[in-house]
C-alpha cells in the first residue's frame, strides 16, 4: 500500500512539472506573438503613411519597414500576464521573415514534492514568431491594386476610407 501511495505522489509530481513546463511554453508563445504583432502594427502604419505620401508600398508589403515598435516591451507585458519573466528578447530573421525569439522563466514552480530534486522547479521556454506578408502589389498607378490571399483589393489614395486591419496584410505565426 505504501508503494502505491508513493507512486501516486510521484505521478502527481510529474503532472505538476508538466503543468509548469506547459505554462512556461504558453508564456513564451504569447510573448513572441505579442512582440511580432507590435512590429506588424508598425508595418501597417508604414503602409498607410506610404499611400498618403505617394511612396511605393512594395517593400512594405514584402515585410520591410521601419519597425520602430516596442516588440520586446510587448513581450515583457505578455510574459508578465502569464506569471513569467523575459530572459531574452531578440529580433530574428527566419526564412526571410522578421520576428522575435523570446525566452522566459516562470515565476510559478512545482511546489513541494516527494520526488528528490523536483521541489520548487521553475520552467524556461522559448518561442519564435515572425511576420509573414499576405499580399503582393499588382499595380501601383493612380489606383493601387494588391492581391491578398487570392483576393483583389483596389485602394484609392485620394479616398483612404479603408476597412483594413494589420492582420489583413500580414500574418504573425509561431515558427519555433
Amino acid at each position: 500500500m505504501t508503494g502505491l501511495l508513493f507512486l501516486a505522489f510521484a505521478f502527481f509530481a510529474v503532472a505538476q512539472a508538466g503543468t509548469v513546463r506547459n505554462g512556461g511554453q504558453s508564456a513564451a508563445d504569447a510573448a513572441a506573438l505579442a512582440a511580432a504583432q507590435d512590429d506588424r502594427d508598425e508595418l501597417f502604419e508604414d503602409f498607410l503613411d506610404a499611400i498618403l505620401e505617394g511612396k511605393s508600398i512594395e517593400d512594405i508589403l514584402d515585410g520591410l519597414g521601419s519597425l520602430f515598435g516596442d516588440g520586446c516591451g510587448e513581450a515583457d507585458h505578455f510574459a508578465d500576464r502569464n506569471r513569467s519573466d523575459v530572459l531574452s528578447c531578440d529580433g530574428v530573421n527566419k526564412d526571410g521573415h522578421n520576428g522575435y525569439t523570446v525566452k522566459v522563466r516562470t515565476r510559478f514552480d512545482t511546489g513541494d514534492t516527494i520526488v528528490p530534486g523536483a521541489d520548487n522547479k521553475k520552467a524556461e521556454a522559448s518561442a519564435t514568431a515572425v511576420i509573414k506578408p499576405r499580399c503582393q502589389l499588382v499595380d501601383e498607378g493612380k489606383l493601387i491594386e494588391i492581391e491578398c490571399d487570392g483576393k483583389d483589393l483596389t485602394i484609392d489614395p485620394e479616398d483612404l476610407d479603408l476597412k483594413l486591419e494589420p492582420s489583413d496584410l500580414f500574418s504573425v505565426v509561431l515558427v519555433d
